[in-house]
């Protein structure tokens, strides 16, 4: 039907001007005649004449084309149109006449046909990537200076460059709210980026803040977006390159490596510090210790020294003469134990007989640390028999002269 329609339009009637429009009547007629003709039939005589008969119904003979099937048949091929599948993680939004009639979910489904109904299907967790500040591809990559130079909170221009992804969240908001979704996010990006580094200063964005600088560029514009009814969800913002521009590179690279200087500095001083404070509180502490401990023992040495004295006194009054005599034994016992002796035999002559007792000490007591233990031992053993055996001799000769004398 589309095409006899089709034809009658393109194609003027018989006997009209080519150079004109053609006459409406006319065409009306013509299109009349060749729907007739389209269900009518004019069988020949049956006498083989060629004469004109009065035109029947295709549908008086048995033998006609049926209408009625075809009709069937093409409103089933129709009908069949309407079938559409929907993919994994997909979502399809059914359109009656331009206005949304629902959100259908994965799976086979069906929508009447076009030209009532038409289906469109929308990735919904497609990950979408927008570049703000530069363009990769074609092997390289290219800078936007109107987007990536932008200025910090201390009158600092700095080139940022970043990377926004995002997917779907309400495809009605999608199709119906948005001309131009990539559009959308690099102009809440730029914005949101924008406010956040006019609120920093140039070290903060640069350095430490980087991170932080990313979170809440993704909140405000996923606040930006939610506001407009954009459909999209910010999966995530990452911070490609930040330093400042091209023209100041180098002045900022010395002013970076004169801050790295003096932190540097910093650091050795501060080392140097925790490295001598604790030894000096080390050496104070024991100081004090030793102190404390020279005090203690003082004070337990004068008060054990008082202690004696008063039980020497209480001895004295008791027996005075006694207490004497052996506190000048002790006395000579003390200061005879810390002096060299001298020997001297006179009996019968009036040669002096020196016995260096003291040498032969001192001589054994180097001779221990030369030799070996065990050699050492035996030969201070031996030096001791000499000087007992000698001691012996002259106690012998002292008691021999006691008794002469007696």
């Amino acid at each position: 039907m589309q095409k006899l329609i089709r034809r009658v339009f393109t194609k003027s009637p018989l006997g009209a001007n080519n150079d004109g429009p053609p006459d409406l009547d006319e065409m009306f007629k013509d299109l009349k005649n060749k729907v007739d003709n389209l269900f009518t039939t004019n069988p020949k005589n049956i006498n083989g004449s060629g004469g004109n008969q009065k035109p029947t119904n295709i549908n008086d003979g048995p033998g006609n084309i049926k209408i009625l099937p075809i009709f069937i048949v093409v409103i089933l091929i129709w009908m069949a149109t309407g079938f559409y599948i929907v993919d994994q993680g997909s979502r399809g939004v059914v359109l009656r006449f331009g206005e949304n009639t629902e959100v259908t979910q994965p799976g086979p489904r069906w929508h009447i046909p076009y030209p009532i109904e038409t289906a469109e299907i929308v990735n919904q967790e497609q990950v979408r990537t927008i570049e703000v500040g530069y363009r990769s591809g074609g092997g390289g990559t290219s800078q936007e200076l109107r987007e990536s130079l932008m200025l910090t909170g201390d009158e600092n221009i700095i080139d940022l460059q970043f990377a926004v992804q995002y997917n779907l969240k309400s495809v009605q908001d999608f199709i119906f709210n948005n001309r131009a979704a990539d559009s959308s996010v690099r102009g809440a990006s730029e914005t949101a980026i924008r406010e956040i580094v006019g609120k920093s200063k140039m070290d903060f964005v640069l350095y430490e803040g980087r991170e932080e600088i990313a979170v809440k560029t993704k909140e405000l514009m996923q606040d930006i977006l939610d506001l407009y009814k954009t459909g999209i969800n910010i999966t995530s913002v990452t911070m490609q390159n930040a330093q400042p521009p091209e023209q100041v590179q180098a002045s900022f690279d010395d002013a970076v490596k004169a801050k790295q200087d003096l932190e540097r500095q910093k650091n050795e001083g501060q080392a140097y510090a925790n490295d001598i404070v604790p030894k000096a509180t080390g050496t104070a502490s024991r100081l004090i210790a030793e102190a404390d401990g020279y005090k203690v023992s003082v004070e337990n040495e004068s008060l054990g020294n008082a202690s004696r004295f008063s039980q020497i006194l209480a001895e004295y009054l008791r027996a005075p003469e006694v207490t004497k005599n052996r506190l000048f034994l002790e006395a000579q016992e003390q200061i005879m134990s810390s002096v060299s002796k001298v020997i001297v035999d006179q009996k019968g002559s009036n040669s002096l007989i020196y016995l260096p007792l003291d040498k032969l000490i001192n001589k054994s007591s180097s001779s221990l640390n030369n030799n070996q233990l065990d050699k050492s031992q035996a030969s201070s053993g031996s030096v001791r028999d000499v000087v007992n055996s000698i001691t012996d001799r002259s106690r012998g000769t002292f008691r021999a002269r006691d008794r002469d004398v007696r």
